[in-house]
């Protein structure tokens, strides 16, 4: 049995991911790109969250493209008021999250 070297429970029982999420202060923002294309940008995850799986399902539920850069989330398409929702689905506070 395997233990985590975080909190010291058993791998099965560990609770750090969930309570690194709703440590985050995430921050949604806009941006202006080539061609007047607008990008969302998902900023402020730190190091106790997976943040590919976190893009993959906020482009598979968004139905949109985006990549990971320097722990930001980049997402084709103006998808402000969309994003909470599906954060708040996932397990991150929503009083954390600033648009």
């Amino acid at each position: 049995m395997d233990i985590c070297p975080k909190c010291g429970l058993p791998e099965a029982a560990c609770v750090c991911g969930e309570i690194a999420k709703t440590q985050q202060q995430i921050s949604i923002t806009t941006e202006k790109r080539r061609f007047g294309k607008i990008s969302t940008m998902v900023s402020g995850f730190d190091d106790g969250v997976d943040i590919k799986d976190i893009a993959t399902k906020l482009k598979s539920g968004l139905a949109c493209g985006g990549t990971v850069k320097n722990n930001i989330i980049e997402l084709q398409g103006n998808h402000r008021g969309k994003i909470r929702p599906i954060l708040v689905r996932m397990g991150f506070d929503g009083s954390q999250i600033t648009d």
